[in-house]
């Protein structure tokens, strides 16, 4: 039993790394790319941290920002993967991520 624990405590803990790793990344990709209109509202895009403007785009799920994110959505300004196509999709992901625990 102690031996499961321990084994317990150490999944944790790399569980734990890896979503420190991936916090970091997504804000690396939107100080990079997303600040660009995310900052000041640009275009209509919600500012970072705002809640009010997040909450119908966080209610409609994450998947749904994923695919906006990703692929753009046309006549909102939101462009794909926010005009830096050498994001992969996991670095977008990892951006919306960080801003939707920022509206939270």
């Amino acid at each position: 039993m102690k031996a499961f624990c321990i084994g317990l405590i150490g999944v944790a803990s790399l569980i734990g790394a890896g979503t420190a790793a991936a916090q970091a990344k997504g804000e690396d990709v939107y100080k990079k790319t997303c600040s660009v209109c995310h900052d000041q509202g640009i275009a209509g895009a919600p500012k970072l941290g705002d809640k009010a403007k997040w909450a119908p785009l966080i209610k409609k799920g994450i998947d749904s920002l994923y695919t906006v994110s990703i692929k753009g959505k046309p006549g909102t300004g939101m462009v794909a993967k926010g005009g830096n196509a050498s994001l992969s999709d996991a670095d977008v992901k990892a951006a919306v991520d960080f801003m939707v625990a920022k509206a939270k």
